[in-house]
């Protein structure tokens, strides 16, 4: 399966001088934040395809205007061919907006992301925001990652953790991929980029809690 992850910035590639070669084989479209809901909803229009999306630090617009044909997946699970993603969007709070925390706050999430992920059998993808903690974040506390998130991979383990929040111009040590101390993959999707990953059929041992989003 082909995924299409965007983040932060709106790609000129995917928008102003789109070509649907470049997403050829892409079946589903999951958005770490930060991006003017119009181009979601472009995307939307344009793929004919799922889209499922966490809010940025700077998507404050989001909750009177959602994008269009999209699908928020924050503090959900959501299941698209038997692939579990969770959504914790939103960055650590250095001023007043609702697409901020601390570092409580988040972590109550987190507490209850475990409880949800535990009970309905695992995790594929943990979509955020922000990055974890010493993995691919920053020192200033805007683009500090959260530690918690640390802690929710090593429990779970994904296989997949996707942010945005850090720009590759922001920084000389830009890395597109890492993997975590708990072995999951951690793939930084600013700008545009698309994971590829193996097909798996819905288990028959994962349940389907009330509130997850079957996603077809």
């Amino acid at each position: 399966m082909k995924i299409l992850i965007v983040a932060d910035e709106e790609a000129r590639a995917l928008w102003d001088f789109y070509d649907p070669a470049r997403l050829e084989g892409v079946e589903l479209i999951l958005s770490a934040g930060d991006l003017d809901r119009r181009y979601l909803d472009f995307l939307v229009t344009m793929t004919n395809l799922p889209l499922l999306y966490v809010r940025g630090n700077h998507d404050t617009e989001y909750l009177e205007h959602p994008p269009e044909g999209c699908v928020c997946i924050e503090d959900k699970v959501a299941v698209y061919k038997g692939i579990r993603i969770l959504g914790l969007g939103g960055s650590l709070k250095y001023k007043d907006s609702s697409c901020m925390y601390t570092e409580g706050q988040m972590s109550r999430r987190v507490l209850r992301a475990l409880a949800m992920t535990g009970l309905s059998g695992g995790l594929d993808i943990l979509l955020t925001h922000a990055p974890a903690r010493g993995w691919g974040d920053m020192d200033d506390l805007p683009h500090r990652g959260f530690a918690c998130f640390n802690r929710f991979l090593e429990r779970r383990k994904p296989a997949y953790m996707i942010h945005g929040h850090v720009h590759r111009t922001y920084t000389w040590d830009f890395k597109r991929e890492t993997i975590h101390s708990s072995g999951t993959r951690i793939i930084n999707g600013f700008g545009w980029t698309i994971l590829e990953i193996e097909d798996k059929e819905q288990k028959k041992t994962g349940r389907f809690l009330p509130g997850t989003i079957r996603v077809r």
